[in-house]
């Protein structure tokens, strides 16, 4: 049963992206909804404008056909199913109106910060509501030892200090063709190991379905992409993951199994600390991907980098959580 499972999933939700792409990026071309890149990023990028963006819809598509379809069949569907199916919608819907206005208005800025994080507050405070009904636990344990501690009533701003970090990290490793939709669909693999181990299989479902959208959508945003996922994509993905890691309660194994995104994040946030406060900056351009793009790496070596960073954090985790 367990195989047949994680094979129905990954290979719907990968099928489905793959047969969808070939109508709906026409469509994305036909609405003129085509990426504007900002003028601060690489020079090398400017011929990317255009490129259809908002691909992630079909990321979303995919993933909550799948999980309905599959979680009905094993008869797993449940309000923690439904709850993981809100909360990637919740967020893509925030990446949607970004994107939307984007595109509308022919600029790089969508929805302001404030907008932003009001919808991330709203989609955290509907989780933390079904979390208490689920009756799960408050405890957040250390990975690789037996030490857990109780966060109480703090354990809802930690829910909403995890969705609005893992959103925003993993927004900002989408900045070159095929980085984020490879490092996810690896990171969520991993995450439904974990969830498998644990006999998760509503977790399960879900993280393979979006583990397999995710190698769909790489098919056609693989360098030269064809269609980008936008924030509509990559604020769904990064609070799926959030719900994934408070579900499974391996919040804190998310800083490993999600390594990539913490160091994109972490380079951002020196390189801002840096300029401020000493007028010099750390790396090239920041997130991280840049910085190896303006020393000399080409687009498919930095990428392929990332990836395999990616796999290694991946087993790292997995050895910590399962063999340690």
């Amino acid at each position: 049963m367990l195989a047949q499972l994680i094979i129905l999933s990954m290979l719907m939700s990968f099928l489905i992206t793959v047969l969808l792409s070939p109508f709906f990026i026409p469509y994305l071309r036909r609405l003129k909804f085509g990426q504007s890149i900002r003028e601060e990023g690489p020079k090398s990028h400017q011929k990317k404008s255009g490129t259809p963006t908002m691909g992630g819809i079909m990321i979303l598509i995919s993933v909550t056909l799948t999980t309905i379809v599959i979680s009905v069949k094993f008869n797993v569907f449940n309000l923690a199913t439904f709850a993981l199916l809100l909360t990637m919608l919740g967020y893509g819907l925030i990446g949607f109106l970004d994107d939307y206005i984007k595109v509308i208005k022919k600029r790089n800025l969508g929805l302001t910060a404030k907008q932003k994080i009001y919808g991330q507050i709203l989609i955290a405070i509907i989780f933390s509501i079904i979390h208490y009904e689920l009756g799960l636990s408050t405890t957040i344990g250390i990975p690789g030892t037996e030490y857990f501690f109780d966060l109480k009533w703090f354990y809802p701003v930690f829910i909403l200090i995890m969705f609005v970090g893992s959103s925003n990290a993993v927004n900002l490793t989408d900045g070159l063709d095929g980085l984020l939709a490879g490092t996810a669909a690896i990171c969520f693999g991993a995450y439904g190991v974990l969830a498998w181990n644990q006999s998760q299989f509503d977790v399960v479902i879900f993280s393979v379905a979006i583990s397999g959208a995710a190698l769909g959508f790489l098919v056609f945003n693989a360098h030269p992409a064809k269609v980008f996922m936008g924030d509509t994509g990559s604020l769904a993905l990064g609070g799926a993951l959030a719900a994934i890691a408070i579900l499974t309660k391996l919040e804190i194994l998310l800083v490993i199994l999600g390594g990539v995104f913490v160091i994109e994040t972490l380079s951002v946030i020196i390189q801002v600390i840096s300029y401020q406060t000493t007028g010099r900056r750390v790396f090239l351009m920041s997130p991280l991907h840049h910085h190896y793009e303006l020393k000399g790496w080409s687009e498919w070596r930095v990428v392929v980098t990332f990836w395999l960073v990616g796999f290694l954090f991946s087993i790292l985790g997995i050895y910590i959580e399962v063999w340690l």
